[in-house]
Order: C-alpha cells, then sequence, then structure tokens
C-alpha cells in the first residue's frame, strides 16, 4: 500500500463506527467512511469536541451539523520534504488549499492523494528538461488542482481540465494560496473526452497524464459519463496523447471501486502495449493515529517509461 503519511496539518485521528474523526488544520470534522465497519470505543475527546459533523441520511445523501467551524479555512503541504537531508528541492514547495464543507460530505481535498503528488512531482525534478523543453503535464477529471498544483510547482506545465466551471474557479484560488498564479498552468472547463480527442486531431502530445474519472457526472454541456461506459474509451485515447519521451501516466479509482489488479491490467493492456514502460498498482491509505491501522482509500495506477 502507498501511504500518504508526510502530511503535518491533516491527520486522521480515530475511525470508528462508519466514521473517521479527522484534524483539518485547526479544526475536527467527523465524516462517514463505509470501509470503517468495526465499532471500537471511541475515547479521542474529538468525537465530541467536533467543529463539523456529516450525518449520513438513510434515504440517502446526508447533511453537515456545525460547532464552531468557519465558511472556508486552508491547509498546507509541504512538497518534497519526505527526506529533507536528500531532497531534490532547493527550497520545498508549501501547496496550500482552500477547503469548505459541500455536499457529499467532501471538503474540496482528498489527502490520500499525496503520495502520488510526492511520485510524479518527483519524476518531473529529475527529468531535469532544458527550459525550452519543459516537461507538459495533462490532468483529466482535475478537481481542485492538488495534482496540478504539485506538477506546476515540480517545473511542468500543466493543462488542467475538469467539467465544472465551479471546481477550476476553485482550482485557480489555490493557485494564488500556493504562490502558483503566475505557473505555467493552463485552466480549462472542458468535457475531459471531448477535449482529448480534440488534443489528438490538433497532434498535442504530453510527457505524463493523471487521470481522476468519477463514477458518474456531466460534462459542462450537459454531457453524461458512466465509467463502466466511457473509460475503456478515453483509455484507449492515452497513448496518441503521451509523447515518444512520456515520463509517466497515473489513474486513481478512489470514487471508482476499480481494484489494483484491474488497473495494472488496464493499463498495460492500452499504455504498455504501445509504449513499453512498467506499471504498478496499489491501494492508497492514511495512517489513522490512535489505533495505527492504514486506512484503505483507494487504489491507483502507476505507469513509468523508465
Amino acid at each position: 500500500m502507498w501511504i500518504a503519511n508526510h502530511w503535518t496539518e491533516y491527520e486522521i485521528l480515530d475511525a470508528s463506527g462508519g466514521e473517521r474523526l479527522e484534524r483539518w488544520g485547526d479544526y475536527l470534522l467527523v465524516r462517514p467512511d463505509p470501509q470503517v465497519i468495526w465499532n471500537t470505543p471511541q475515547t479521542h475527546r474529538g468525537w465530541k469536541d467536533r467543529n463539523g459533523h456529516y450525518h449520513r441520511s438513510s434515504k440517502g445523501g446526508g447533511e453537515w451539523e456545525f460547532f464552531r467551524l468557519p465558511n472556508e479555512w486552508s491547509i498546507s503541504y509541504i512538497l518534497g520534504d519526505t527526506k529533507p537531508a536528500q531532497t531534490l528541492w532547493p527550497s520545498p514547495p508549501r501547496l496550500t488549499f482552500r477547503l469548505k464543507p459541500f455536499s457529499f460530505k467532501h471538503t474540496g481535498l482528498f489527502p490520500e492523494q499525496a503520495v502520488n503528488w510526492e511520485w510524479f512531482s518527483s519524476i518531473i525534478r529529475q527529468a531535469q528538461r532544458p527550459a525550452e523543453q519543459p516537461v507538459k503535464v495533462l490532468n483529466l477529471f482535475a478537481y481542485t488542482g492538488g495534482a496540478t498544483l504539485a506538477a506546476a510547482a515540480a517545473g511542468a506545465h500543466v493543462t488542467h481540465v475538469d467539467a465544472s466551471k465551479g471546481m477550476v474557479n476553485w482550482a485557480k484560488e489555490n493557485a494564488v494560496a500556493s504562490g502558483l498564479e503566475n505557473a505555467p498552468i493552463r485552466w480549462l472547463v472542458d468535457d475531459c473526452v471531448k477535449f482529448a480527442e480534440r488534443e489528438i486531431r490538433r497532434g498535442n502530445k504530453y510527457d505524463g497524464i493523471i487521470m481522476d474519472p468519477p463514477s458518474y457526472g456531466r460534462g459542462p454541456k450537459g454531457e453524461i459519463w458512466k465509467i463502466e461506459e466511457h473509460l475503456w474509451p478515453l483509455l484507449t485515447l492515452m497513448p496518441k496523447l503521451l509523447s515518444p519521451e512520456a515520463l509517466f501516466f497515473l489513474i486513481n479509482s478512489y470514487t471508482t471501486g476499480l481494484q489494483p489488479a484491474v488497473l495494472t491490467y488496464l493499463i498495460n493492456t492500452i499504455v504498455t502495449k504501445e509504449l513499453g514502460g512498467h506499471v504498478k498498482s496499489e491501494e492508497i491509505g492514511l495512517p489513522v493515529k490512535t489505533s495505527g491501522l492504514i486506512l484503505p482509500c483507494g487504489a491507483s495506477g502507476r505507469w513509468e517509461q523508465n
């Protein structure tokens, strides 16, 4: 399992009874988690002294209950500081993310993805491309831009694509908060499949592609995305978008339930078959402070050329 264990401003304090108790900076949130099927004693004081609690409804969905929680706050992550004595960074960048509770229990950030940020940002840094030949990265289903900011901070030129105008604006605000407002990032509100098809017709290529497909979604013009129908056709486009000098490809499945073995098969069948390289897929997880448990948070499939 790949573990995102280098956060200082986020942690899971405890997990029990179908919920996790989390610290997001100065605030404690309780949110449901379907993986937490055990009922261990909830002895941590945070269970009672929480600032926000998302209650799942038996009819579907749910709602937040707030206790002294601001409408918005921020937390930061220091990228590339996992081994300070051996870091590739002259000064490890600090990525800052705006947070706010909104529907479907989300806060605007998936902390477990930090383990993938570290992986591909290290690859980008080690590529050591000349200024006139930067590493070009495409981030599809890019949400609020965690991966976009990590790639840009590592020196890549990033194309950020998401169907939601609100999410793209949120990502831009995260870029400003992270000191990356002038970074070479192209922000696009677009349907990911249609954008990929147009990029192929235009002959554009990328050295790295990041994909975080939802199980269901809609494009900016109402286009319907269903993962069981549309993921495979989209994946078949990836070799046409990756450059001959491609460095990496990443697909996440924390909202889709695809297992690591499935991700490995998909990438090997489509990307490795065309470009060579190798694939590794694992669960990703977050440590739980009180128990020492590593809580599974989905899976990721990684392809590298070397």
